[in-house]
């Protein structure tokens, strides 16, 4: 790996303190993400697994099932209620889906499912939802890479590997 800064190596530099995610329902995940340094800059980062968003206390999937949600027309009052979240943490999650940021969504999910299975493209519905069609795509690069390279990791830790982690907040 590199440094997100300056390119330089990064090496392993201990443990980030231990971090309690809910996960479906009440159940929760606990994770002690790698801490690594940059051999050139020598500023310290954390590595968190594309299972979990950064500074986000839900794992990846509950935040994307919410968006599908909304891509469907539900509100954020009845995606918190059948979520079981507050409705002003689903409310912030539901903010951040702005237009540019579906866009970078959709982006990359198209460059994954172009390296994986371009054919696929012709068999795709897309309408006129962006969002739907942003996680139609992402979820589509995460199947092919399933079902043709034998990934056992769940879709939604697949689409955070494509998002590099940032499916809350796309680089700007």
């Amino acid at each position: 790996m590199r440094c997100p800064r300056c390119a330089g190596r990064l090496i392993r530099w201990g443990h980030a303190r231990a971090r309690t995610i809910r996960s479906h329902g009440a159940d929760t995940v606990t994770v002690t993400p790698r801490r690594v340094r940059c051999t050139d800059c020598h500023r310290t980062d954390v590595i968190l697994p594309a299972a979990f968003q950064s500074r986000r206390a839900d794992i990846t999937a509950v935040i994307a099932e919410a968006w599908q949600h909304k891509a469907y027309g539900v509100g954020y009052r009845r995606i918190a209620a059948r979520l079981g979240r507050p409705e002003s943490t689903v409310r912030r999650w539901l903010v951040r889906v702005t237009t540019a940021h579906v866009q970078w969504m959709y982006h990359r999910g198209v460059h994954r499912l172009v390296q994986v299975a371009p054919e696929v493209f012709t068999e795709l519905r897309l309408g006129a939802n962006p969002l739907r069609d942003a996680l139609s795509v992402l979820a589509a690069a995460a199947y092919w890479d399933r079902h043709r390279f034998g990934f056992t990791d769940p879709p939604w830790t697949l689409i955070g590997t494509y998002t590099r982690g940032r499916l809350l907040s796309p680089p700007g």
